[in-house]
């Protein structure tokens, strides 16, 4: 039996990892106008390196402006490295007591017991920010309880799923190629009013731009104008007028309140580099915790910490990278490449 003990352990030590999932990344703000909330990320899309997004978000929302923000990320449950896209998010429960929710997910069919809590905070009306792949942010079979969250979901309860029904758009195609053609961001004239726009200016997207037509009732705050190049700087593409880029709504929930929605077809983590863009997403995390009134055209919107956004070429980052890599003010997101 002592010569099976070292086998043993080490087993223990494999399965282990499965059953003890990664511990939430947490960022502790201590103070700033949204002391006292709670907003929860939700990181797991396959290409849009949301796992380099959203932390960074996080921190800025936390150490500028005083929120708790608990970062979720698709997590290889073997080895408990994220990985983005996998369709195992550990620590959804923490949407219990959130007062946001940032989702940035793609194709997800997460497990029920990861899938309730999303749930639960939709049917009591919590607000919600959408990036990028959002709009097709759960691809669900038709024989699961969750279906009507699929982006395809053709039930005219819940037609075109979380995408339409909450973020106010769905899965509808490439409006410029990606790697080739970057998008301008122009602010709309008639909602130069609206708290979100505060102080926004030349915001810009290394990513090309998505076709979208927002559902009925959603009031469009910023248009995509597809470049020909990678620049901002680039000249317009003259064959493609600009497309709806972000918009706000409001969803019914099943409790009967509505939640406040922004959503934006963009947030790459190169996206956040830019300035204009960067703002805008840290205005709409105000407005729709119902902190519009601290929206000022001067917000620190500073980024935190090493950012090194990998999307468009460049910097290479580790392969095996856990959710505590991440912690503190000073780590990079993410990591480097060992050489």
């Amino acid at each position: 039996m002592k010569h099976l003990l070292p086998a043993l352990l080490t087993l223990a030590s494999v399965t282990g990892a499965v059953r003890s999932p990664a511990a939430p990344l947490v960022y502790q703000g201590s103070d700033g106008p949204a002391k006292g909330k709670q907003v929860v990320f939700i990181a797991s899309d396959h290409e849009y390196k949301s796992e380099e997004t959203l932390p960074e978000l996080a921190r800025i929302l936390a150490k500028h402006y005083g929120a708790k923000c608990t970062v979720l990320f698709g997590i290889d449950p073997l080895t408990g490295y994220i990985q983005p896209g996998n369709s195992n998010i550990p620590g959804t429960a923490a949407l219990q007591t959130a007062d946001l929710l940032v989702i940035f997910t793609r194709f997800q069919n997460l497990p029920p017991e990861q899938m309730q809590p999303i749930v639960d905070y939709l049917d009591r009306g919590g607000p919600v920010i959408g990036l990028r792949t959002a709009t097709h942010g759960f691809k669900i079979p038709a024989d699961s309880p969750f279906a009507k969250f699929d982006y395809g979901y053709k039930g005219e309860d819940f037609k075109n799923g979380f995408g339409r029904q909450i973020l106010g758009e769905t899965w509808v195609g490439h409006y410029g190629p990606n790697h080739k053609s970057s998008t301008r961001l122009d602010l709309v004239p008639e909602a130069a009013a609206h708290p979100i726009l505060r102080g926004v200016k030349g915001a810009w997207a290394e990513v090309g731009a998505y076709n979208a037509h927002p559902i009925e009732g959603s009031e469009i705050l910023v248009t995509a104008q597809p470049l020909t190049g990678m620049e901002p700087t680039s000249p317009i593409d003259e064959t493609k007028p600009p497309m709806p880029a972000a918009w706000v709504r409001e969803y019914q929930s099943a409790s009967g309140k509505k939640g406040r929605v922004f959503t934006t077809t963009y947030g790459a983590s190169g996206d956040l580099v830019n300035d204009g863009f960067r703002r805008l997403l840290v205005n709409a995390t105000l407005w729709t915790l119902g902190l519009e009134n601290a929206i000022q055209p001067g917000n620190d919107i500073s980024l935190v910490g090493p950012f090194r956004p990998t999307w468009h070429g460049g910097a290479k980052r580790a392969r095996d990278i856990k959710p505590e890599d991440l912690a503190g003010w000073d780590s990079p997101i993410l990591p480097e490449e060992k050489k």
